[in-house]
């Protein structure tokens, strides 16, 4: 920073140094008491030096609002960042940062936080301890599992994690009930989920077992080798209630969104008996009708107003 800044803006207030080439703050930064936003992205911040000694005890540790550091060089959070108390927005994407570390606690004025393009593999449960965390964006890292301590988060109204390495979510994400955008697409808790979605055609012996259990045959343990009479005993009834059909191994895999409480939606996988699912009194055609007419007045008893996004693709 250009010596005697602080002495020609005395009352500097917001300071935008992105883009720059800026390899390191003096100690300027350190004596513009009024200075509430700092913009440095896209520089080469990040080595020794990057911040000023003394950060945490000047003034700006206290007036200090937003901080933009995306698009640096920073390896892992500096520890004088910690210490900003009055930090309401911290971006620190698309740096080399392969851990959030666990004082981050500290920042209880934290609204925003900007951790994208990273390399973090973990969350810490601390991240947890924040009361006025509003907007949490940890997309594009490595990020295996989500602590079920998030839940803690009842101020939280937009969590992005897409394309990281998820394979599950904690039902105690359940929890979050002010969430409005909950971002997934990418993950392989997705990416398999939408693979899945497959239906294997069933085999001579499903068939036959299906033609039994639907029309009620009647039989005798002894009419029928033993490993049929088994495996007859394994049919489930197919879920769709205008339906009554059964399957064994085969059945259609869909998504079925869920409407928790009338907060937001989840998908869930739905089985179906048979792609041609229908009620054993109506066409296929006519069941298809008559299960959208129904998944449509699931929908429309929920105010719009209060259904919020689940983002999967």
């Amino acid at each position: 920073l250009p010596a005697g800044l602080s002495q020609w803006f005395p009352a500097l207030e917001v300071l935008d140094v992105s883009g720059t080439g800026l390899a390191e703050m003096g100690t300027e930064l350190l004596s513009l008491p009024c200075l509430h936003t700092l913009l440095a992205k896209n520089n080469r911040l990040g080595g020794p030096g990057s911040l000023p000694k003394g950060l945490e005890q000047a003034p700006l540790a206290r007036s200090l609002r937003v901080l933009n550091l995306s698009g640096n060089r920073f390896a892992e959070v500096p520890p004088a960042l910690l210490q900003l108390r009055g930090l309401r927005s911290l971006s620190l994407g698309g740096n080399r940062l392969h851990g959030i570390p666990p004082d981050i606690q500290e920042l209880h004025s934290l609204e925003f936080l900007y951790l994208g393009g990273n390399f973090i593999t973990a969350i810490p449960p601390e991240l947890a301890k924040l009361p006025s965390l509003r907007y949490l964006v940890l997309c594009d890292n490595k990020i295996q599992s989500i602590p079920p301590q998030l839940a803690q988060l009842h101020s939280l109204r937009s969590l992005s994690l897409h394309n990281n390495l998820l394979t599950y979510l904690p039902r105690e994400i359940l929890n979050l009930v002010h969430l409005e955008e909950l971002s997934l697409r990418g993950n392989p808790l997705v990416v398999r989920f939408v693979r899945d979605l497959t239906y294997n055609p069933p085999s001579l012996q499903e068939l036959a077992g299906r033609t039994v259990k639907t029309r009620n045959i009647p039989y005798a343990p002894s009419d029928l080798p033993e490993s049929l009479v088994r495996y007859l005993s394994l049919a489930s009834n197919c879920p769709n209630p205008k339906c009554g059909g059964v399957y064994f191994d085969s059945c259609v895999r869909q998504i079925k969104f869920v409407d928790f409480c009338g907060k937001y939606r989840l998908p869930l996988m739905h089985y179906l008996c048979s792609p041609e699912c229908s009620s054993p009194f109506s066409s296929a055609s006519q069941s298809s009708t008559s299960q959208s007419e129904s998944d449509s007045e699931d929908e429309a008893s929920v105010a719009a107003h209060r259904m919020q996004k689940v983002l999967l693709g």
